[in-house]
């Protein structure tokens, strides 16, 4: 590698967030620094680094509260820290920013950056929101600088006082890595290729099909959702729910009833996890993503960019991509008969389908284009050398 360059750290607390929320970022990136991704599980490391031409690092991190074992994390990340010395440590996600604040605030890395995509603790309570409050101040105050991913975000953070707004900013329009618009393109999908895939999911060709990608998980509003749907098909039984994620059974699990819905509806059609979410928007009518809380989702993005209209819930980042009888619907939180009632208007009111699909991909392309937002990062870095 080039020794000349600049190290530049990028730590997330497992690599699929390097994969996925952060695709192509660290590769653009190597071009002007010594690039170094730092996660945990190992192998799925290794082989980022591989694909992606960066050097990684592995500390043993999880997404849930385990002090004595981040403890040994920061130890491990600060000796690794002094030894390799970067100019800027970037970290993303709760528990990779608490570790990689702290360890590189007691390694004097000059410039401590950290992205803020999406805060756990707004769905919290109770002892364990008094926690996450600590361990999220803690990291804004381990940190030279924050980067909240939206304006939501941005105004939650400065009413809770968790920092002061001089060390706040954000990223261009917003989101973490913006998105590919050649990629996530409607044009590369043919007629014959949508029917294909609906034939084997089994999806009826006359049938509308809204569409939800993400974690099968309480927080993403799916319970609602299904509800909603539910309440739908008994009504119009010519639509179709296409649920396109993993369940997560152990963090946040689905109501007992919502798993039964899922499983014996026959309108409903869950394919878990997949690599390649385009030919499942592609042969979707609509996105729904009744989330309780996001930081910038890059589902809603993908979306739009695929030219889907989206019913979203009203709250950061959605509320900032889709505005009503735009580019989609907004809902309430948490309001099945708000979910039902968006999905009943996108199904019958064709003008306003139209309309909403028509204007989908334009918001997306003429704000959100991947390779702007990774330049508007690369001024702010050279922003900040420049002031050291």
């Amino acid at each position: 590698m080039n020794r000349n360059k600049p190290k530049l750290i990028r730590i997330t607390t497992v690599p699929i967030s390097l994969e996925k929320l952060l695709e192509g970022q660290l590769t653009f990136m190597q071009q002007f620094y010594e690039v170094t991704a730092i996660s945990a599980e190992k192998e799925k490391l290794q082989e980022f680094g591989k694909a992606n031409n960066v050097a990684t690092y592995f500390i043993e991190l999880t997404r849930k509260i385990t002090p004595l074992q981040d403890l040994k994390a920061v130890y491990k990340l600060y000796k690794f820290l002094k030894k390799e010395k970067p100019l800027i440590v970037h970290t993303h996600t709760p528990k990779a920013g608490i570790v990689g604040m702290l360890a590189a605030y007691l390694a004097k890395v000059p410039l401590r950056l950290h992205t803020v995509a999406g805060l756990p603790l707004m769905e919290a309570t109770g002892f364990k929101r008094k926690i996450l409050n600590f361990v999220e101040k803690s990291t804004y105050r381990f940190s030279t600088n924050v980067y909240p991913n939206s304006k939501g975000l941005y105004d939650f953070i400065t009413s809770e006082g968790f920092t002061a707004p001089k060390k706040l900013q954000i990223i261009g329009a917003g989101s973490s890595n913006g998105i590919d618009t050649s990629y996530f393109d409607p044009a590369l999908f043919t007629t014959e290729a949508k029917q294909q895939k609906r034939n084997e999911i089994g999806i009826p060709q006359n049938n509308f099909v809204f569409v939800f990608v993400g974690r099968l998980v309480k927080d993403k509003g799916i319970n609602e959702l299904v509800t909603a749907f539910s309440k739908l098909s008994s009504e119009n039984t010519n639509v179709s729910l296409l649920l396109v994620g993993p369940l997560e059974a152990d963090l946040d699990p689905l109501a007992p009833e919502t798993l039964i819905e899922i499983n014996n509806l026959k309108n409903i059609y869950s394919i878990g996890y997949q690599n390649d979410v385009r030919p499942f928007f592609a042969l979707s009518d609509a996105l729904v993503f009744p989330s309780y809380r996001e930081g910038f989702p890059n589902v809603v993005l993908q979306a739009g960019a695929m030219g889907l209209p989206a019913i979203v819930s009203d709250i950061n980042g959605c509320n900032e991509i889709v505005s009503e009888n735009n580019n989609g619907c907004i809902i309430p939180v948490k309001n099945a008969e708000a979910i039902f009632t968006a999905m009943k208007n996108l199904v019958n009111t064709k003008p306003l389908y139209e309309t909403l699909k028509e204007n989908a991909r334009p918001v997306i392309t003429s704000k959100y284009e991947r390779k702007e937002i990774w330049e508007h990062l690369l001024r702010e870095y050279r922003r900040l050398e420049a002031k050291l």
